[in-house]
């Protein structure tokens, strides 16, 4: 029974994993009018996803079964806990309207399990955390370089506006579609593998399949939201931008990296903006937030997991006591900060006290 509930949550949550950061893909092809009707958008980004599930997503999901804990140590409950941690903290998340990385919070999740009981990869956690770091970088300094290149030959007069320009783009989003495919099906299926539920290869496809469900059936509002209600971008910029997330998270996934597709992303548009517009873009609050965020949504899945451990699993109340009073004092400690600078501004701006 255990092992059914445990598949249910992984599928629904690759559903969730399809309709955000998968369907998020296409948005730059879609907004641009590269391509014009949102169905056709979905459906490619569902097929880019599925393929890349299939064709080059078991590394990732060999490290996320055991490559940060040993999967001897996984059985139905925790499986369990490290897939409810990681879809509460992005369910957390999107009603904050904060973007957190699957990945990210996954693997913050796993951690959380081997935190409790003291069997972490510490070799293995560390290299995908400083590739958490150096893969975002490279991404800035790469679209940075092309960004250059372009507007230096849009200057002299290179004119990028033919048809073949339109399709490329749409190669550049599946080829995105397809990393997050190889990437973020792990997530998913990880887990359940590790504990030997499902064997790897059905469970790239059946994870693969149901994140392509998700970008079909709810992906529309996202695709929507980041083809044209956030910025829009000309199609060279837009192939620069899928392109280089596309190159960097197929090749992590190619040595078993999970990778915050989300950040990548963000550091590609920060780049292209900081060729465009001058180095006041990286002094902006976006540079601020993607690394708050890049803090945050592993401590969070990490947090939620290791106190479902100890609550559910080993029945230690008293071991928690501690960090949640700790959580309790940050959040009461952030609010009294918050409520001191609101009323020094009121005093600023009226001239005068309470």
């Amino acid at each position: 029974m255990l092992e059914i509930i445990a598949i249910i949550i992984s599928l629904f949550f690759a559903m969730n994993i399809g309709a955000s950061g998968a369907a998020a893909t296409m948005g730059v092809a879609y907004g641009s009018g590269a391509i014009k009707r949102m169905k056709v958008a979905l459906i490619i980004c569902s097929i880019g996803v599925l393929a890349g599930a299939v064709l080059g997503g078991g590394e990732v999901v060999k490290t996320i079964g055991s490559g940060i804990i040993p999967s001897s140590i996984l059985t139905s409950k925790l499986v369990i806990i490290i897939l409810l941690s990681a879809t509460c903290s992005l369910f957390i998340a999107n009603l904050m309207g904060i973007p957190l990385s699957t990945s990210e919070v996954t693997v913050g999740a796993v951690v959380g399990v081997g935190v409790a009981y003291q069997v972490l990869f510490i070799k293995s956690l560390f290299t995908i955390m400083v590739f958490w770091v150096i893969v975002p970088f490279t991404a800035f300094i790469l679209t940075w370089l092309l960004a250059k290149g372009l507007y230096g030959l849009e200057k002299r007069g290179w004119a990028f506006n033919h048809t073949w320009i339109g399709y490329v783009l749409i190669l550049a989003g599946f080829l995105e579609a397809f990393s997050a495919g190889m990437n973020n099906v792990a997530n998913a299926v990880g887990p359940l593998v590790g504990a030997g539920m499902l064997k790897a290869a059905p469970a790239v496809w059946l994870g693969g399949a149901f994140v392509a469900v998700g970008a079909l059936l709810l992906g529309a509002k996202v695709v929507e939201t980041n083809g044209k209600k956030i910025t829009r971008f000309s199609k060279p910029e837009g192939i620069l931008i899928s392109s280089v997330g596309a190159g960097l998270v197929i090749t992590s996934s190619i040595f078993g990296l999970p990778v915050p597709l989300v950040q990548v992303t963000s550091s590609s548009i920060i780049g292209l903006g900081t060729a465009r517009n001058g180095r006041e873009v990286i002094q902006s609050d976006i540079v601020k937030k993607i690394v708050k965020i890049w803090i945050v949504s592993p401590l969070v899945s990490l947090s939620i997991s290791y106190f479902l451990v100890k609550l559910l699993v080993d029945y230690d109340i008293y071991s928690i006591i501690i960090p949640v009073s700790v959580m309790i004092a940050t959040i009461g400690a952030l609010s009294l900060m918050k409520a001191i600078r609101k009323e020094k501004r009121a005093v600023h701006e009226d001239g005068g006290g309470i």
